[in-house]
């Protein structure tokens, strides 16, 4: 039996890489899911149940760094090992520096709690387990976290710090036969971006960007669960991303206002 542990499984991302590892390993499979929301989150472990998969639902705040680490003990309770580390919670975020308050922008530091930390808190807790099954440990990030993105400064801080802490890890754990898998999804048809905080640090209630190629969240988390498979250094989903990436190094400007041509008019700095 395969032992997962999914942050933020109670929808989108999450809630689909749990659904597809249940068909894929069925019985085989032991899926602890960890998100905030009780009836969300059992509502996806019967979905998973009705592929054969063994399912426990733990609400989770991965912003609190004892809820990440009695995540970690009560998988291992459950199931007594772990072979993969799925850091998927996150909080989106869509605002122009020059719009936060002074007196909001303590919201900056509640995303990268939510972002990096949880990611941090869950990994360390899960790393002598992994190590001991030579597992996977996956961090989703973002294409916000291989270029900055305008009205997107608190999210690209959170995803670019993921970015470097999961480099750098996956050149510690290379010896230990762990791997590290940083996906970076573009947009995506969930609704993170809509529950994401606004200027003042509240729900945006809507998204600031163009969504008309949107991935869907099948497809999505597909490509995540065959990169962990394939122990794949990192999953680019987007051929924008990948040439964004690329021009970056030979053309930044150029690359700015792509990133700019991605905002709606009605966001877009002026």
């Amino acid at each position: 039996m395969k032992i997962f542990i999914i942050t933020g499984a109670s929808d989108g991302i999450g809630a689909e890489i749990a659904r597809q590892l249940a068909a894929a390993h069925g019985a085989q499979a032991g899926l602890v899911l960890a998100a905030r929301n009780q009836e969300k989150l059992d509502a996806v472990a019967a979905q998973c149940r009705a592929s054969g998969a063994q399912a426990l639902p733990v609400v989770a705040n991965v912003s609190e760094e004892p809820q990440c680490r009695s995540l970690v003990e009560q998988a291992v309770g459950k199931f007594g090992r772990i072979d993969a580390l799925i850091n998927n919670a996150g909080v989106s975020a869509q605002a122009l520096f020059a719009d936060v308050k002074p007196q909001d922008l303590h919201w900056y530091e509640n995303l990268m709690k939510v972002n990096l930390w949880g990611s941090v808190w869950c990994t360390h807790a899960a790393l002598p387990h992994l190590k001991e099954s030579k597992g996977h440990i996956v961090a989703v990030s973002s294409l916000a976290g291989l270029v900055g993105v305008p009205g997107r400064t608190a999210y690209s801080a959170t995803k670019f710090a993921m970015t470097g802490f999961f480099e750098a890890l996956r050149a510690e754990l290379k010896s230990a036969g762990v791997s590290v898998t940083t996906a970076y999804p573009g947009v995506v048809a969930t609704s993170i971006r809509y529950r994401g905080y606004n200027a003042k640090g509240e729900p945006a209630g809507s998204s600031g960007l163009k969504e008309d190629d949107a991935m869907s969240v099948e497809e999505c988390a597909r490509l995540i669960i065959d990169g962990m498979n394939g122990r794949r250094r990192e999953v680019v989903m987007t051929a924008r991303g990948k040439l964004g990436r690329f021009m970056k190094l030979i053309a930044p400007g150029m690359v700015e206002n792509m990133a700019l041509a991605a905002l709606k008019d009605d966001v877009r700095p002026h």
